[in-house]
């Protein structure tokens, strides 16, 4: 499948959808909602660096969406003293990110195969009791909240509703009808920016090296190539673009939620992003999420929201109920995509065998 025409497609078709939405009923708007796949198209574009190119397992990703989001609270919310606003915040969630991809990756990387993935999947439960514990800081399962909105230069009116001028307004307030609007097209922005970022790693000497890594670790070694710190580089960006998702997904929801929330099921979920999609391909991982976000979260909650409408489930019983049924719906469909379509929806090209393992030495 030609990558180009592919992504063109989904971005016109992201870029027309609120056009396209006005003529469904008010009932089926998913504006908002589509902004999950947009964050977790991040998350995934995150975790594809460090197991699609770099073949490393990483079973913790969520760890680091949690250290985002509780980084961009921290930062913006009126119980610390910082209060930097938006912008400054979800900017920071880049290093904060890396730093911890560092602390994590400095002892561990020298492990290999399934080791390094249970240490990935260690600290994913670790950071979660650290929140949950933290709670002088952190608050513990309360979560952090209320938090900021993206801020964007938008047409302010004047006081007495004549004039005005070009001001700085907060996207979670009513701008005459466009905060809406203005806040999926800057999430979509986001996404852009991030698939530039990867694609042109993915081009670059760097992005070569870690794929040379996933291929065959020992003939890399003896090219020069230096294995523990090309590792480190794919582990802490991965880690700062998840924690960026992170802090865009509490901005999201104003609030952090619960640490329990980001679970090892938002690391699975990612995962299956990347394979569904296919691994190593960036635009596999953006369908992956379309996929995989828009089934889950959208269409068959709507689909449940009608057909309760229709009186279907309605007598409270788990068998009848279309709500029950949702995971195993869900479930075999990701059966028979790995069934018939192995290599994912768009396999990365020119690739051998993709088969995350840490590296061999």
């Amino acid at each position: 499948m030609r990558r180009a025409p592919l992504l063109i497609a989904m971005l016109a078709a992201a870029l027309a959808w609120p056009i396209a939405e006005q003529f469904l009923p008010g009932s089926w708007s998913v504006l908002d909602a589509v902004k999950s796949i947009f964050i977790f198209a991040i998350l995934g574009l995150a975790l594809n660096a460090v197991t699609g190119f770099a073949g490393i397992l990483n079973l913790g990703i969520a760890a680091f969406m949690a250290i985002g989001a509780y980084a961009f609270a921290i930062l913006t919310n009126d119980l610390y003293p910082f209060q930097i606003g938006f912008w400054p915040a979800i900017l920071l969630t880049l290093p904060i990110g890396a730093l911890a991809g560092f602390l994590l990756g400095a002892p561990t990387l020298g492990l290999r195969g399934d080791y390094l993935a249970i240490v990935t999947l260690g600290f994913g439960e670790i950071v979660q009791d650290v929140l949950k514990n933290l709670d002088s800081i952190t608050l513990g399962t309360q979560g952090i909240n209320p938090l900021p909105a993206p801020v964007v230069p938008w047409w302010k009116p004047g006081e007495d509703g004549q004039g005005g001028g070009l001001g700085l307004v907060d996207l979670a307030e009513e701008t005459q009808g466009a905060g809406p609007l203005l806040s999926y097209y800057l999430f979509l922005a986001f996404v852009v920016v991030a698939w530039l970022v990867f694609r042109n790693l993915e081009r670059s000497r760097v992005g070569r090296a870690w794929m040379s890594l996933r291929s065959d670790e020992l003939a890399s070694r003896s090219m020069g190539i230096p294995p523990v710190r090309t590792k480190m580089l794919a582990f802490a960006t991965a880690a700062a673009f998840a924690a960026f998702a992170g802090g865009l997904w509490a901005s999201w929801l104003s609030s952090t939620g619960e640490p329990a929330n980001y679970d090892f099921q938002i690391s699975i979920l990612a995962l299956c992003i990347v394979i569904v999609g296919g691994m190593g391909s960036i635009a596999g991982v953006l369908v992956g999420a379309l996929v995989m976000i828009g089934v889950n979260s959208i269409v068959l909650v709507k689909l449940f929201e009608w057909l309760q409408s229709k009186g279907l489930g309605a007598s409270g019983s788990v068998f009848v109920s279309p709500n029950s049924w949702k995971y195993l719906l869900f479930g075999l469909a990701l059966v028979l995509m790995m069934r018939f379509k192995p290599d994912g929806l768009v396999p990365a090209s020119g690739r051998g065998e993709r088969k995350p393992s840490g590296g061999r030495s």
